[in-house]
């Protein structure tokens, strides 16, 4: 129940006993090529250039930037959380100009100062779902008055857990991970491009590795495909029954769970007696936060629930450090009966 990699849909598990193909294997082409039209359909998108990358959510974020960002452009981030600043640095590596917008945490970026804060930038970047602090920020005004600027989403935690749609709200360029509301290990982000971004991509971007000039002859179109990297297969099937799980669910189906045992958490924690991080109105069911009661030691409460009660949250990050926790409810994970087994323990442990 932490904010980190929880625990898989029983179809992940059970993909990942399948004999392992060559990553050049006609099999195993056609199974990529359903991985990425699911992400589509999870994404809502009809991005050509739709694809799990090689590695964590953060080398989502890496590709996102180096791909379309180079020395001199200009770059604003909304920044609310941990993960905004994490943007900020990685677009500061490419050799961008950073126009670096500070909200208060615990709040959703403002759009409007977003928008306002430059002219004309190469790029608008701003986190769906802030890990940090379980706050939702809407993309929607964002995309809708971008002007010429790329819109870049950060979906890692929302993706199949609240509602992502990337074409209707205009996102350009957008990554998740998943271990977290997709209910697979952590190995793959997935990455989704739209032709209007191609348009904008770097003909030699910073990093080899993940160059989408090249990796795009991989994991796209027809006939033979052109060698780039080994892809992690067992990862490539595990995200393959994730997604297939969460589909069969339904986008809605799985959107309305989320949001029923958040509600019930975020609801028990307050006749625990406990304070909530995230504003009202923009609390994300699936990452809850909330404040430690005073003179309760947060760390103390973590390693008693994990020791006695086999329950791990997360510790709080950025400001939340060590006065409050962070709560996952996510994917496979997001059940009532995991609500009911935290607040027992919660009640039992604060006596």
């Amino acid at each position: 129940m932490g904010p980190g990699p929880c625990n898989p849909y029983p179809e992940v598990i059970e993909a990942y006993a399948r004999p392992v193909l060559g990553h050049l294997d006609p099999d195993f082409i056609a199974l990529m090529d359903e991985v990425n039209d699911r992400l589509r359909r999870v994404f809502q998108t009809a991005n050509q250039l739709t694809f799990a990358v090689s590695g964590t959510g953060s080398a989502g974020m890496e590709a996102a930037f180096v791909n379309f960002v180079g020395p001199g452009d200009t770059v604003v981030v909304g920044v609310n959380g941990v993960f905004g600043q994490r943007m900020c640095d990685v677009a500061a590596r490419c050799g961008a100009e950073v126009v670096r917008i500070d909200h208060e945490w615990g709040r959703p970026v403002d759009p409007e100062r977003v928008l306002n804060a430059h002219p004309n930038p190469k790029l608008i970047a701003v986190v769906h779902a802030e890990t940090s602090t379980g706050v939702r920020s809407d993309l929607d005004v964002l995309g809708a008055n971008k002007g010429d600027a790329l819109l870049l989403a950060d979906c890692v935690t929302s993706l199949g857990g609240i509602d992502v749609q990337i074409d209707a709200w205009g996102v350009d360029i957008a990554y998740s991970g998943t271990q977290k509301c997709l209910g697979v290990p952590p190995g793959l982000a997935p990455l989704t491009v739209s032709e209007r971004a191609l348009g904008h991509l770097r003909p030699v971007p910073q990093s080899w590795y993940l160059d989408l000039n090249m990796i795009a002859k991989y994991v796209t179109g027809d006939g033979a495909r052109a060698y780039h990297h080994t892809a992690p297969i067992s990862m490539v099937y595990a995200l393959h029954a994730g997604l297939g799980a969460l589909l069969d669910e339904g986008l809605e189906a799985s959107h309305a769970r989320h949001a029923d045992v958040g509600l019930a958490l975020q609801r028990g924690l307050a006749d625990l007696g406990l304070e909530l991080f995230a504003a009202e109105g923009y609390r994300l069911p699936q990452l809850t936060t909330v404040y430690a009661p005073d003179g309760v030691p947060e760390a103390e409460v973590r390693a008693e629930l994990l020791r006695d009660y086999g329950v791990e949250i997360g510790g709080g990050l950025g400001e939340l450090a060590g006065k409050g926790w962070r709560i996952g409810l996510m994917g496979h994970t997001a059940r009532q009966r995991n609500v009911a087994a935290l607040l027992g323990a919660l009640a039992a442990i604060f006596g």
